[in-house]
């Protein structure tokens, strides 16, 4: 699969990415390490999946049909759901400007990754929320 610095067996992943190429891939590599994800295509679908399922970490395309990665993170941390206000989310864009980066960052997004996916970096960027929401 990818190299990955943990398991990600029992992990509760909520993709949300319009792309069907990348919301599948994504899927089917945590899924055959144990991870349970569900995977949504814009920020209506992740709210209304948000309310009775509660990930350990949110990865979402920043830029969605309905309304962007921001609005969405923006909404989920304004839910009357501890957890949800919590859960670490990892942002994935095709913009590679640092400004970028650090907007994402700056709304409450912990990591920046750019499109196209790397896998290793993605796994590596899972597994340090993970590692730190432990030890939080």
């Amino acid at each position: 699969m990818f190299n990955k610095p943990i398991s990600f067996k029992g992990l509760r992943l909520l993709v949300v990415d319009d792309d069907l190429d990348t919301r599948k891939l994504l899927t089917i590599l945590f899924e055959l390490d144990g991870a349970e994800v569900i995977a949504a295509t814009s920020a209506s679908e992740a709210l209304e999946i948000i309310s009775c399922f509660q990930p350990d970490v949110l990865i979402s395309d920043i830029c969605l049909p309905d309304e962007d990665g921001y609005s969405l993170l923006r909404k989920i941390k304004k839910l009357d759901l501890e957890q949800a206000r919590t859960t670490p989310a990892i942002a994935l864009s095709a913009y590679i400007m640092d400004e970028d980066r650090k907007y994402a960052l700056s709304a409450g997004y912990q990591k920046y990754l750019h499109k196209p996916i790397n896998l290793d970096e993605l796994a590596k960027a899972v597994s340090d929320l993970v590692q730190l929401q432990q030890y939080a």
